[in-house]
C-alpha cells in the first residue's frame, strides 16, 4: 500500500482468529491505521487479498461489500459518539441506517446492549453528561448492536485512566468470547497487550515483523519488539527483575 512515492505497507500477511482478541501493535507511523482502513475497505490495496471467511473482499462488487460492512462493528478512537444525540439514540443509529426494525425492536436491542456494557438509566443523557469511560462503553454498545461477526477497535483505551482502561479491555475480551466475534484491536498500549493479547501482530516499517501472544512477547529475543515492549519505565524494571 503506497501513498505517492511512500510505501506504507508491504508483505503483510496475518490471520485474525475468531473468538479471540487479535491485536495489531507497533510504533506510531508503522502502518497500523492504514492496514485497518484497507481491511474495512476505506483504502484499496494495490496488491494482495483481504479475505473475509475465505472470500476476497477487494474483488467484491459494491453490493457484496455492503453486506460485509453490515457485519462489521467499529469502536473508534475516542468513542466518536454523536454529541447531539442521546445515549440511546447513539446506540440506535446503526439500526436506523441498516435495518427495518420497528421503533420498539430498536429500543429493545439498544437497551439490551447498554445493559450488557453496564450502562443503566443513562438513556436520555448526552455524551457530554457522562464520563469518558461511560462514553467508551456506550460506543461499544453501538458497535455490537448489529450483532457483528467482526469487531474493529481503534485505540480503545485512548484518553482513559489505567483502571478504566483495564475494564474496557476486559469488556472487549468478554464480548469477543460471548459472541464469538473476530475482534481486531489496534493499539500501542502495552497494558492492553499484556491483558488481552491472545493473537498479536507487531508491525515494523510496514511489515508484520513478529507474531505471537501476550506470553511470548515478554520473552522474545526480537530486538524491535523488545524496544517497543520495554519502552515504558515499568516494563524496563520488569525486564531487569527477570534477568
Amino acid at each position: 500500500m503506497s501513498f505517492g512515492d511512500t510505501q506504507v505497507l508491504h508483505d503483510v500477511s496475518f490471520k485474525f482468529e475468531r473468538g479471540k482478541t487479535n491485536l495489531v501493535i507497533g510504533q506510531s507511523g508503522s502502518g497500523k491505521s492504514v492496514l485497518t482502513k484497507c481491511i474495512i475497505g476505506l483504502h484499496a490495496p494495490e496488491k494482495g487479498q483481504i479475505l473475509y471467511d475465505g472470500v476476497d473482499f477487494s474483488a467484491m462488487k459494491k453490493k457484496e461489500k455492503k453486506k460485509i460492512r453490515k457485519q462489521i462493528g467499529m469502536l473508534f478512537q475516542g468513542g466518536a459518539l454523536f454529541d447531539s444525540l442521546s445515549v440511546i439514540e447513539n446506540v440506535i443509529f446503526p439500526l436506523k441506517m441498516f435495518t427495518k426494525m420497528s421503533r420498539k425492536e430498536m429500543l429493545d436491542r439498544a437497551n439490551f446492549c447498554l445493559e450488557r456494557v453496564d450502562i443503566i438509566n443513562k438513556n436520555n443523557l448526552f455524551p457530554a453528561e457522562i464520563s469518558g469511560g461511560m462514553q467508551k462503553r456506550v460506543a461499544i454498545a453501538r458497535a455490537i448492536v448489529m450483532k457483528p461477526k467482526y469487531l474493529f477497535c481503534d485505540e480503545p483505551n485512548s484518553g482513559l485512566d489505567p483502571l478504566t482502561a483495564i475494564l474496557i479491555d476486559n469488556l472487549i475480551k468478554e464480548l469477543t468470547e460471548e459472541y464469538n466475534m473476530t475482534t481486531v484491536v489496534i493499539t500501542h498500549d502495552m497494558n492492553s497487550v499484556l491483558e488481552i493479547g491472545e493473537n498479536i501482530m507487531f508491525i515494523y516499517n510496514g511489515n508484520n515483523h513478529w507474531v505471537g501472544d501476550k506470553d511470548s512477547i515478554i520473552t522474545t529475543l526480537n530486538k524491535e519488539v523488545n524496544d517497543f515492549v520495554y519502552s515504558s519505565k515499568f516494563l524496563k524494571l520488569f525486564k531487569e527483575k527477570m534477568n
